[in-house]
């Protein structure tokens, strides 16, 4: 067994992140299998693309017989799983692809995991993982006052987005405890970060607010969320994989809850600074549109046993990294225009028409 990890979806956001980040901490090398949809952007790993250490494999984490040949091949020692659909919103308008790819494709994956686990010698086998990345949705909703979500807060998905992965840890669960598969899970707050795909809120914010756009809020705008870097992120899910216990679930938040009207206005804030206005503060851009149906009104993650037990900690605060970000957007002008570009602009124009 080579010193190889596989990453499913790593053409997109955390996925990228994760493997530059991977691939700079050691000498590693990392396969990339990714179906490429809208979402994922070879260009995000450019900077290693000629990299002997790194492969890129353009497939599907449903197509069982890639992903067979791929582990016989390569032979990894850990699996780190993102691929996923996973936007909210295009989840209550197309269901299908989330349970197509969040689930059937998690249990094709696991399936084909399982029997290479299975073939490997015994001290091979005991040196494996198969790490799961997921998200606080699964939880569901949380009252103003409610303590946060910890890993043993009951399942009560609302979107078909979070109830399709909320099957998949189930899966993934289900595969530990029934054969033995040494599987880690990972449920993630809100990310936010470079490379981040603008139809998530602040990249969008950011864009529309460089552009002159509306900056469009769903309902009252005091839907509160847990927003977590995804640099912080990244470092976490490496900490897991090389120190977490098997079986378990680790919940990975910043400690930053903001309502979804402050994080907006602190953008605009920033755009101000950093490109000017012109006389023109862009909160007067702030746009309130209806709500989506079904909006969960509060995530707050407790991530208080990754750090008792791991040791892991968020480097950055909001106000850090939010900078940080909006740099980063100003400063890379071609990648956005690449992906702002065709089917991109139909998804904006459908879903904010009305």
């Amino acid at each position: 067994m080579e010193n190889t990890v596989l990453v499913t979806g790593g053409a997109g956001f955390i996925g990228s992140n994760f493997i530059l980040r991977w691939m700079e901490s050691g000498p590693a090398s990392v396969v990339n299998l990714d179906k490429l949809t809208y979402a994922g952007n070879l260009h995000n790993l450019a900077s290693i693309a000629d990299d002997k250490r790194y492969e890129f494999v353009h497939g599907d984490i449903a197509d069982r017989v890639l992903l067979c040949s791929l582990l016989d091949r390569r032979k990894p020692r850990a699996v780190v799983h993102f691929a996923a659909e996973s936007h909210v919103d295009r989840s209550i308008r197309g269901p299908e692809d989330f349970i197509r790819t969040n689930v059937d494709g998690t249990f094709a994956l696991l399936e084909e995991v399982r029997a290479y686990w299975v073939g490997l010698e015994e001290r091979k086998r005991g040196d494996f993982r198969f790490l799961h990345v997921s998200t606080d949705e699964v939880y569901g909703s949380l009252g103003p006052k409610d303590p946060p979500f910890s890993e043993v807060t009951p399942y009560a998905p609302n979107s078909p987005y979070a109830a399709s992965k909320a099957a998949s840890d189930h899966l993934v669960r289900a595969y530990h405890h029934t054969y033995g598969l040494p599987t880690l899970t990972t449920n993630c707050s809100n990310n936010y970060g470079r490379f981040q795909f603008p139809e998530k809120l602040i990249p969008l914010i950011i864009l529309n607010a460089l552009n002159g756009k509306p900056l469009p809020v769903y309902g009252d705008g005091q839907n509160v969320r847990d927003w977590l870097y995804v640099e912080d992120h990244c470092e976490a899910i490496a900490t897991v994989l090389h120190r977490g216990q098997v079986g378990q679930t680790y919940n990975i938040g910043g400690w930053n809850e903001k309502r979804n009207i402050d994080i907006v206005e602190t953008i605009c804030h920033i755009v101000d600074e950093m490109a000017g206005n012109g006389g023109t503060a862009r909160r007067s851009l702030i746009t309130f549109v209806k709500d989506r149906p079904g909006h969960d009104r509060r995530y707050a993650m407790d991530a208080g046993k990754i750090e008792r037990e791991l040791g892991w900690r968020p480097r950055e605060t909001f106000e850090s990294a939010i900078r940080k970000t909006v740099q980063w957007y100003l400063d890379n002008e071609d990648w956005v225009r690449d992906v702002t570009s065709g089917s991109y602009r139909q998804w904006i124009e459908t879903h904010y028409s009305s």
